[in-house]
């Protein structure tokens, strides 16, 4: 069996992706990332990440390696891209970000391939992500599995795995930017329903 160093942001999106890839490789989770910014997060996916990886069944064992957590490096690579909207250049950065660090560590411990989670992600842009990986496979000499995990029912899937687990699921990538476009648009929803509602009792 092959091994693959499966970089994943969260237990959640790894759910349907251990499920299917466990079949074919010997899977190594790393888990590296620094763009979510606060602590406690980073901390609870962490553990929610190592749960799942203990609960779940899978065809060979599943191991799990932690990169460093490195919250101030994201903040100055987003440095001047604060305000661009979520699914930019900023979250491409992020992405070239944390696959990099996968792929030097794909190198560095002999993995045949790499590749993320993130692609299951209705949010996460696949097409750049596999020009990503594809770009840093060439640059350090190792194997991009190239995916889109969301398809096929595969985040459909995640759902479910998720509420079989009782994974947490995180409403916001995990950066200090995506929380508050989050914040926002709930707010903008709430005056909706307000404006709506008062509306209706005028009417």
């Amino acid at each position: 069996m092959p091994s693959l160093l499966l970089h994943s942001c969260c237990a959640p999106c790894s759910s349907y992706v251990l499920e299917y890839l466990s079949r074919y490789f010997r899977i190594t989770v790393y888990y590296y990332n620094p763009n979510i910014t606060n602590l406690e997060e980073y901390t609870k996916r962490s553990s929610e990440q190592m749960r799942l990886i203990t609960e779940m069944p899978a065809r060979y064992p599943v191991r799990f390696m932690a990169g460093h957590y490195q919250p101030m490096e994201f903040l100055k690579m987003a440095k001047g891209l604060e305000d661009i909207p979520e699914g930019g250049e900023r979250c491409f950065r992020c992405y070239e970000m944390r696959l990099r660090s996968t792929a030097e560590l794909c190198r560095q411990e002999g993995f045949d391939y790499f590749t993320t989670t993130l692609t299951i992600s209705p949010m996460k842009n696949a097409q750049k992500l596999n020009e990503i990986g594809e770009q840093l496979a060439r640059e350090y000499n190792v194997s991009w599995l190239n995916s889109d995990f969301k398809k096929k029912n595969g985040y459909k899937r995640s759902i479910e795995l998720s509420g079989e687990y009782g994974l947490y699921r995180q409403n916001y990538c995990g950066c200090i930017f995506s929380e508050r476009d989050r914040v926002r648009q709930e707010q903008q929803k709430e005056k909706e329903r307000e404006a709506l509602q008062k509306g209706e009792t005028e009417g």
